[in-house]
């Protein structure tokens, strides 16, 4: 006979992970330390009018597109137009197609995660598919239209967060984190976080504008070398410290360390402003350069420095110039640049300017090179101060959970770990800690029954507690 699809033991396969899920992970808050929603909405309480809205999305009056990309992928997979996918369709038949596509989608976490929210926040227990999709899109629509509770602030409070950590230009106004900060009975915290990867990757489209936009942004009207461009990030970090900043993060498609003067980063970057072509060890040390500096500024003002690495983005040139970036058509990339990684770090450790820093990596095969690394710079600041973050983006499947976990586990320490982050663009998107939080208590619990780790209470409270939830609140300094 089959298991009950998602039960109450959805992923607990052994009765240690059921006892340790439902006594100690189960009702924790949740610190979503790193993600992509808007905080205008969060300020304006948005309300979604149905379904397709949240999970979907469409095209901003900008002419951008915003929604889960994951879902996205999901119906190009299944052959579905992409008037449905990101159009103008009506939003039924939009909604209709990802149900009938989710259908064949056995093994994609998004099968898990799409029924979990209709669990969570809509009391749906029978699974979506084509059949039954208008049933559901009129249940959840006028839920979402009605119920006090399914505005945007209201799911983030029934689902527990304590503090968001979103992700930010430096050239932002963080009007939107001042107006929440002064509401007296938010609930959680919405902090910013320092994302400067228009400036740092001098490689790409767009640099010459973003150092404009950034010039302007600290009342200069050019920014005339690489020191400039320090202190003007180290400004713009000032700010954002002051409106609750707590982490940064540098997207970068392989980690650069090239060792150079402050003469020869100045001449990259003059060339770069000449709109002249630079070959990749010039970019590299533009970016060495800039990032040895920001990690030093992190360090003194106390800020988790988190990197990710290993993608290769926008490879459908086509679909980028119909739609931009960050809209499904980005892919694992293979690096090997785990020295550079460690030669960066070796670098600040030698003057004590070493920040807390989290790793991440879009491929499976970095995990134990990565985990070895952090090793080598743990200090006693902090339990964990170096951080293998958690399986990310393609990755943050069971199987990838699994495998991160158990690379830590093998190399480094598994209980200082700080855990899940939902990386989202969606409000609905928090279930995905609970998903996390199943396998995290599985994976202990099996070890657990295995005779592998000793049954003792206290500590598995201690470490199931610190993974899902403790170890992050310390980390990030909300204590």
């Amino acid at each position: 006979m089959a298991t009950e699809f998602m039960g109450k033991e959805f992923l607990l396969k052994n009765e240690t992970a059921r006892h340790l899920y439902h006594t100690y992970a189960e009702k924790l808050p949740i610190i979503d330390y790193h993600c992509h929603i808007p905080p205008r909405e969060i300020y304006e309480d948005r309300r979604y009018r149905n379904l397709t809205e949240a999970w979907l999305g469409g095209q901003n009056p900008d002419g951008s597109y915003f929604g889960d990309h994951y879902k996205w992928r999901v119906m190009r997979s299944n052959g579905v137009s992409e008037e449905l996918v990101t159009g103008n369709a009506d939003p039924y038949e939009r909604f209709r197609a990802f149900a009938a596509a989710l259908e064949m989608a056995p093994g994609n976490p998004m099968l898990h995660w799409s029924n979990l929210e209709l669990h969570k926040y809509f009391g749906i227990r029978e699974a979506l598919t084509e059949a039954n999709s208008r049933e559901i899109y009129d249940k959840t629509a006028d839920m979402l239209q009605h119920d006090p509770n399914l505005t945007v602030r209201g799911i983030i409070r029934q689902s527990g967060v304590e503090m968001i950590g979103t992700t930010d230009d430096p050239t932002d106004s963080l009007e939107w984190h001042e107006k929440l900060a002064q509401i007296p009975d938010l609930g959680f915290q919405v902090c910013p976080s320092f994302r400067p990867d228009r400036v740092v990757n001098i490689q790409k489209a767009g640099f010459i504008d973003a150092v404009n936009a950034l010039a302007a942004c600290v009342g200069k009207s050019q920014l005339r070398s690489v020191e400039e461009v320090i202190d003007a990030l180290y400004a713009r970090v000032d700010f954002f410290r002051q409106h609750g900043c707590r982490a940064s993060d540098h997207g970068v498609d392989m980690f650069p360390y090239r060792e150079c003067t402050m003469e020869e980063a100045d001449d990259v970057f003059a060339k770069a402003m000449a709109g002249e072509k630079l070959d990749p060890e010039e970019a590299e040390k533009y970016q060495t350069t800039v990032l040895l500096a920001l990690a030093r500024k992190y360090r003194k003002e106390n800020i988790v420095m988190e990197i990710h690495f290993s993608v290769s983005r926008n490879n459908n040139q086509k679909m980028f110039g119909r739609l931009g970036p960050d809209t499904g058509f980005d892919m694992i990339a293979k690096s090997m640049c785990y020295q550079k990684l460690a030669n960066f770090w070796s670098a600040l450790d030698a003057t004590d300017e070493l920040p807390r820093t989290i790793v991440f990596s879009l491929d499976a095969s970095d995990l134990n090179q990565l985990a070895s690394s952090i090793g080598c710079f743990q200090s006693d600041e902090i339990p964990g101060k170096m951080q293998l973050g958690a399986a990310w983006w393609f990755l943050d499947t069971r199987d990838g959970m699994e495998q991160q976990m158990k690379a830590l586990g093998n190399l480094g320490l598994l209980g200082n770990f700080v855990g899940m982050l939902t990386d989202s663009r969606s409000f609905l998107s928090y279930p995905r800690h609970d998903y996390f939080r199943r396998i995290a208590c599985n994976l202990l619990g099996q070890w657990v029954e295995d005779g592998e780790y000793p049954e003792d209470e206290a500590a598995l409270k201690r470490i199931v507690e610190g993974i899902c939830y403790r170890n992050a609140k310390r980390y990030f300094g909300l204590e």
